[in-house]
């Protein structure tokens, strides 16, 4: 959190921890819905951390030099900002991230503790809690607030505005990168998974049962943590990846890494061929016979494609439709995004409007209840069939002799969303 010497270099010091554990009760009392998480982290004396920083297991390392030269109040902004990475699953979105952007090497795992970091500190101080000198905020890299961790990693690079944040170290639990100080899951005192979950879920339900006592990041945070992902939602987020990986879907030609072919063509630079985030677009099926709680789902699943698809919220572009398809929209936050519709069902008008967008999408999700026509002929991108069950079919259509079977066509890969029973 705060720049200085490393906690290795001269003889090792004597942690203090009266003093540290009384900046967690400080913590925990001007932050009382943090309190489980904050009490959850067990402390590891350690000379190699430069400051203060978490692995995935819940262990938090700590410099006795650092403890000694903070001031208490600050040392509480440490303890919550430290334990806001796990909460927040930075390690598990940073392995992501990595995965889906090729980021690699230091300098990635850098810029994503910087973006973390951003993630955490735009709104988690104030209303008694004091900001760390030397805490990374947006506006010191010119950012705007309110965004993730994914978000930021776009917008900024290495450089000047960054050069006094390489000392920044918070372990694996910001970035997912395992440090030579980690004692690993088999090392004493880490949480189980289970045990991290059921942290998650009391600090969720302490943000939710009294809101208006968290900032805006916080609130959104713990109605995604209510949500846990189903096996379904797994299921979704899968099919979603595979189409988007397919031949030819999300490549374009770069010239930020020349070809291999380059070698043998001395003085010609050619491009290579890199996969970018693919576009998707997600038509939302609005009619009347979709309940308000399946377009709430729906909802959820708008922000579980764009996490599908490593975070990029800006190729994702929504079109709520029933027998008419509405203005497409690119998503920029889920929160705000109005469901308009009723009456009947024609998802080909859907279809028709996700296809018009530009840039052409590479992927077309649909969430419906698969009572409407389909297009009679296969798009010319892969298409993924979120699915709300039906016991029977409904009794307006039983004497219409120009109903189309609800059944999904063979080209669409289907996954049938049911809260109740799972995937089928």
């Amino acid at each position: 959190m705060t720049p200085g010497t490393p906690g290795g270099s001269g003889p090792p010091g004597t942690l203090d921890l009266d003093k540290l554990y009384a900046a967690r009760l400080y913590a925990a009392r001007v932050r009382p819905y943090l309190a489980t998480a904050l009490f959850a982290l067990h402390i590891v004396e350690s000379r190699s951390v430069p400051t203060m920083a978490v692995d995935r297991h819940w262990r938090c390392y700590v410099s006795a030099r650092f403890v000694d030269r903070m001031p208490l109040e600050e040392l509480a902004g440490v303890w919550v900002h430290e334990v806001s990475h796990l909460l927040r699953d930075h390690h598990g979105r940073g392995d992501r991230v990595a995965r889906e952007r090729e980021l690699h090497g230091p300098g990635e795992r850098l810029r994503m503790n910087i973006a973390a970091d951003c993630e955490i500190n735009d709104d988690v101080f104030g209303d008694g809690l004091v900001r760390p000198e030397g805490a990374v905020v947006p506006e010191a890299l010119r950012l705007p607030g309110g965004e993730l961790m994914e978000d930021y990693l776009r917008l900024f690079r290495l450089g000047p505005l960054t050069q006094s944040m390489v000392w920044l170290d918070c372990g694996s639990g910001a970035d997912g990168l395992e440090r030579e100080w980690d004692l690993g899951p088999d090392g004493a005192h880490g949480l189980s998974e289970q045990e991290r979950d059921a942290v998650r879920f009391r600090v969720a339900q302490g943000i939710t049962a009294r809101p208006g006592d968290a900032p805006m990041g916080w609130r959104r945070w713990a109605e995604e943590a209510f949500h846990p992902p189903q096996p379904w939602r797994e299921l979704l987020g899968a099919a979603v990846r595979s189409a988007s990986s397919g031949s030819g879907a999300g490549q374009d030609y770069s010239y930020g890494r020349p070809a291999r072919r380059s070698v043998g063509l001395p003085g010609v630079v050619l491009p290579s061929l890199r996969r970018r985030p693919p576009r998707v677009a997600v038509v939302i099926d609005t009619s009347g016979s979709v309940s308000d709680a399946e377009l709430g789902s729906a909802l959820l699943e708008v922000a579980a494609i764009s996490r599908a698809v490593g975070g990029r919220r800006d190729m994702v572009t929504v079109v709520p439709c029933d027998a008419a398809a509405d203005i497409a929209r690119s998503l920029c936050h889920e929160e705000g995004l109005a469901l308009i519709g009723g009456g009947g069902t024609d998802l080909r008008a859907g279809f028709a409007k996700a296809l018009r967008t530009r840039p052409r999408p590479d992927v077309v999700v649909v969430l419906t209840d698969g009572q409407t026509p389909w297009p009679a002929a296969q798009p010319p991108c892969r298409t993924v069939v979120g699915l709300f069950p039906r016991q029977r079919r409904s009794s307006r259509y039983e004497n219409d002799p120009d109903y189309v079977s609800n059944t999904p066509p063979e080209w669409a890969r289907v996954v049938v969303i049911d809260s109740g029973s799972g995937a089928r």
